[in-house]
């Protein structure tokens, strides 16, 4: 256990059974407990291998590379269409991780064998990536902006094609683009300050 960590555990929220059963779960796997985006995170020789973190209606197990595990268990989840490598195993209650703690730490192991491995998951490229006809618009009229865009790593594109597309009306996509057009100018992803 790692004392930085224990506040996440200490503090008053409707897991904190869960967090505790999750956590012995993943130590019982020797893996190194860490803090990390405010959450444990579980390692292996400095790779990620399972987080844990919750939201309002389910806690869970986040395995980092999940998409590469064999989830005969089927209870892997795709947090979204656009999460490409991790996958969660969600709970609502104590008693479903009890019910699953064998098999918890066989995907936990399977994970590790994954990092001794080094599997890397495919990802999509960014130019697999949808662009929305309202950026392409705002390119053809300045082509400065376009250059600005494609000088950005790929990630932070990708992190703008995802901000953009997700709104569903045109005029919603506009105001993104706009409200982008200066980040992008100085190299920012869209989540930067």
């Amino acid at each position: 256990m790692n004392p930085k960590v224990n506040w996440f555990f200490e503090k008053d929220t409707q897991w904190q059974k869960e967090y505790a059963l999750m956590r012995q779960i993943a130590l019982d796997c020797e893996l190194i407990e860490e803090l990390k985006w405010g959450c444990p995170c579980y390692t292996y020789k400095g790779t990620n291998i399972v987080l844990i973190h919750g939201f309002k209606d389910y806690c869970a197990f986040l395995f980092h590379k999940g998409a590469l595990l064999n989830d005969s268990e089927d209870i892997l989840i795709q947090q979204t269409k656009n999460v490409q490598s991790a996958r969660q195993a969600r709970f609502t209650n104590v008693h479903e991780i009890t019910d699953l703690k064998t098999k918890l730490k066989a995907y936990i192991y399977e994970a590790i064998e994954v990092e001794k491995a080094g599997l890397k998951v495919e990802m999509k490229k960014t130019k697999e990536f949808q662009v929305p006809s309202e950026l392409v618009d705002k390119f053809d009229e300045n082509p400065d902006f376009k250059s600005a865009f494609e000088k950005l790593t790929p990630g932070r594109q990708r992190g703008y094609l995802l901000h953009f597309s997700a709104a569903k009306q045109a005029k919603t996509r506009i105001g993104r683009i706009d409200n982008s057009i200066s980040k992008i100018f100085e190299g920012k992803g869209w989540n930067e300050r």
